[in-house]
């Protein structure tokens, strides 16, 4: 076990070191920069402000500079508030985003392998048919359409929740319910399809000729096996979610993360840019770790090697 981890946190470094280089390199190729403004600055104030980010010196030199202060947790100041370091920014609202992501995480497991469970104990039946079409168009169905809809329903129709902002519990649920849903559409089918492969094993059907009942069967025996494709997506799943939906907390004015992401690319933010990818990198790669382990306790047959 502690060899598998120490492979995989030197293939974490490898892999943040990789990101960190290529955004850098894609950041500076692109046409424009973090001083390009709609109104021109002052030549003298602009040479002040590329000496003091260090955007005077040659490329190379640039690179190692970042990538030095990068590895010892320093991001450096932003271009864009210039008054708060990256990782201010990042510790202010990576847990708006976090208490959003959980939330919504929470809603999509629950509904999801609900609706995925009854769906396969009731295969071909109308129930069945309804959970997974109402699935199929939870998928199709973007982020923006269903917070659209949401909307209109509960706070113009029905007037049960705030419209936007960020404070109460009434703040959240909408914005969770719009994040969670395509992930709670996602699980029921992958519950589903896991869920039919297991319940035609052989000792499933052991397990009903020993007498237990349906939940029993489903809820001890089957769901455990049923439960590995749902871990897979579950990896990436969470790490998206929990860095926050960018057009969720647009829509819904919440001061997460999304909103810094969408500002530092179209701002041209160098340094919060890199922060926010090498952020979503490093929970992609944790959660990926831990479904790595997740697989060997759901299932004896699998080691870590």
């Amino acid at each position: 076990m502690i060899g598998f981890l120490l492979r995989r946190l030197l293939w974490m470094a490898i892999t943040l070191w990789t990101v960190f280089t290529v955004s850098f390199l894609l950041m500076r190729s692109v046409p424009g920069g973090p001083l390009d403004r709609e109104r021109t600055l002052d030549p003298q104030i602009e040479a002040n402000i590329r000496a003091r980010y260090h955007l005077d010196d040659p490329l190379w030199k640039q690179y190692l500079r970042e990538l030095s202060k990068t590895a010892t947790g320093d991001l450096g100041y932003s271009f864009r508030m210039s008054d708060f370091t990256v990782n201010e920014v990042i510790a202010e609202g990576l847990p708006v985003s976090a208490s959003l992501g959980l939330v919504a995480l929470g809603l999509a497991i629950a509904v999801g392998l609900t609706a995925g469970i009854v769906s396969a104990v009731r295969r071909q039946t109308l129930l069945d048919v309804s959970l997974m079409s109402i699935a199929t168009l939870g998928i199709a169905l973007p982020n923006f359409i269903i917070a659209a809809i949401a909307i209109i329903l509960f706070v113009f129709v029905i007037p049960l929740f705030p419209a936007a902002g960020w404070g109460t519990v009434g703040h959240l649920i909408l914005p969770a319910f719009c994040l969670g849903a395509p992930y709670a559409a996602y699980i029921a089918r992958l519950t589903r399809t896991g869920m039919l492969d297991v319940l035609g094993q052989d000792y499933i059907r052991t397990a009903y000729a020993k007498g237990l009942s349906t939940p029993a069967v489903v809820l001890r025996h089957a769901l455990r096996g049923a439960m590995l494709p749902v871990v897979s997506f579950l990896g990436p799943a969470i790490a998206g979610i929990l860095t926050g939906s960018l057009v969720v907390e647009k829509i819904f004015a919440i001061p997460g993360l999304g909103i810094h992401f969408i500002e530092a690319a179209n701002q041209r933010d160098y340094t919060l840019a890199m922060g926010l990818v090498l952020l979503y990198t490093a929970l992609l790669y944790t959660m990926n770790l831990l479904v790595d382990m997740t697989y060997a306790l759901l299932d004896p047959r699998i080691k870590l090697e």
